[in-house]
């Protein structure tokens, strides 16, 4: 009992914490897991011939979700890959191997100590594997595309028990499939990422009172319209955030810069410069010190919930978020321990095109985007109600209203989405049927769409499994990017 209840408290979100499963497996090798994947195929392929509820499980990376059941089931079983931890840097520095179950700041204080960094999570506490598999927005993107843009490999526990290799030339459906199709094709055990030279960097907050509302949404707007030209693919952010805070009853407003050279105030942030600050924590600093301040500003234990859109860098659909934001506020005004937070993030066509091909259907954008994402934090489940309606029907509002204005944008980022948001739907229909296709060749069976409850799935229910995967490479099963365990 006393390991079950530490697993228990060391997720992230107290919805996770709430739930309890049958079982915790902690594999230490990927022979292990392939052993209980092994035992989940066979219960499931027995209990759905009789027409019985199987085992159901779930996979664990860093347990940083807010979403109940993410990372975790109810009398279910939990495959915990935390085991699975290493940080191996190549010797040329080219790539680093990376664990599924490391968290970022493990991989930034290892890197940092040779001069190096790759595409990684943004919050040191934040699990590898979710975070990759969702796609992963890092301070590195603008230079280099998504985090799943720079994975040059994939060691994935298939259905079957086979464990393959899938890269660009070995499974390359598979490949491009895991760059943001989450965990529906298997159990991924390790990473190869690429790697670059990165010294310190700049970044920080700056800190303003309400008041400074629309001169801070004018600077976001017009860095995010800047002309291609002036791109500056140094540049990260801004996350422009609005927050209620319940507890003293105020608005504030932080503003998250980061610029990945040793390089105090570049130009890009003149804007934000202008504005009036109560203080700011920007400095020249390590990438893991940077990761750090974030992971103190959203501390574990609390009950959290996340949800996002996306709309077009309209400057009056903007404010209309905003205006919306101001309503929730006053709506849960009363939750005890509320924090309310509207974050406003670029997601620009130079980042875009950058690395290599997804899944996660951007590369038609010409126009930049803006990333919606609205978090509560809250203390009791009594208020849990009240949280869910007012936050769904915010996010109505707004994409109403951009439907209205032709501003929105059917893309979901899949790490910022609630339990009911279907980020696959955001990724464009030939790209969800590309995914569907990958997952009937590689889990022809579902297991991972129907015993695995964690993660956003892809409506295969509603497909025939005997449906034609033509286009889609026969899995191969030889040399030394597969093998098979006995």
């Amino acid at each position: 009992m006393y390991l079950l209840r530490r697993s228990q408290t060391s997720y992230w979100a107290m919805q996770e914490r709430d739930i309890v499963p049958q079982c915790i497996v902690r594999p230490r090798s990927v022979e292990e897991v392939a052993t209980a994947i092994g035992i989940l195929q066979r219960d499931y392929d027995a209990k759905t011939r009789q027409g019985k509820l199987p085992l159901l499980f779930a996979i664990r990376s860093g347990g940083h979700s807010p979403i109940p059941g993410a990372a975790n089931t109810h009398n279910g079983i939990v495959i915990d890959l935390r085991l699975f931890n290493k940080v191996v840097p190549s010797n040329d520095g080219t790539s680093v191997v990376i664990g599924s179950g490391a968290r970022w700041g493990d991989v930034s204080k290892i890197l940092d100590s040779r001069g190096l960094a790759v595409a990684g999570g943004r919050n040191s506490a934040v699990g590898v594997g979710g975070l990759t598999l969702g796609g992963g927005i890092s301070f590195f993107s603008p230079r280099v595309g998504f985090v799943c843009n720079n994975i040059l490999s994939y060691e994935v526990v298939l259905a079957d028990r086979t464990i393959v290799t899938a890269s660009e030339t070995s499974h390359a459906g598979l490949w491009r499939a895991l760059k943001g199709g989450s965990n529906n094709f298997g159990v991924v055990t390790s990473f190869v990422a690429r790697s670059f030279p990165s010294t310190s960097i700049w970044s920080g907050f700056l800190y303003m009172t309400s008041g400074k509302a629309n001169q801070v949404i004018d600077a976001f707007h017009d860095f995010t319209q800047a002309r291609p030209d002036v791109y500056d693919e140094y540049a990260a952010g801004p996350l422009v955030c609005f927050s209620y805070v319940q507890k003293i009853g105020l608005n504030v407003i932080s503003t998250n810069l980061v610029y990945t050279k040793p390089e105090s105030w570049p130009a890009c942030w003149r804007n934000f410069k202008s504005i009036g600050r109560l203080w700011s924590t920007v400095k020249i600093r390590s990438l893991t010190s940077a990761t750090d301040e974030l992971t103190k500003l959203s501390p574990p234990g609390l009950r959290e919930l996340f949800l996002t859109t996306t709309v077009k860098n309209d400057h009056a659909t903007l404010m209309q978020t905003y205006a919306a934001y101001k309503r929730g506020a006053e709506i849960m005004r009363r939750v005890k321990g509320m924090t309310w937070t509207l974050t406003l993030q670029p997601l620009l066509p130079g980042m875009i095109k950058k690395g290599q091909s997804d899944s996660l259907g951007l590369g038609t954008r010409t126009q930049p985007l803006v990333i919606v994402l609205f978090t509560v934090v809250w203390k009791n489940t009594a208020d849990d109600q009240l949280v869910d309606q007012t936050t769904r029907s915010i996010i109505r509002d707004i994409d109403q209203y951009a439907a209205s204005r032709g501003t929105a944008d059917i893309y979901r980022y899949l790490n910022d989405c609630a339990s009911w948001q279907n980020p696959f739907d955001g990724y464009g229909t030939e790209n969800k049927r590309f995914l569907q296709e990958i997952s009937r060749t590689y889990d022809p069976n579902g297991l991972f769409q129907r015993a695995c409850v964690g993660g956003f799935k892809l409506d295969m229910n509603r497909i025939s499994l005997n449906q034609s995967t033509d286009g889609i490479p026969e899995k191969q099963m030889t040399g030394s990017s597969s093998r098979s365990v006995s």
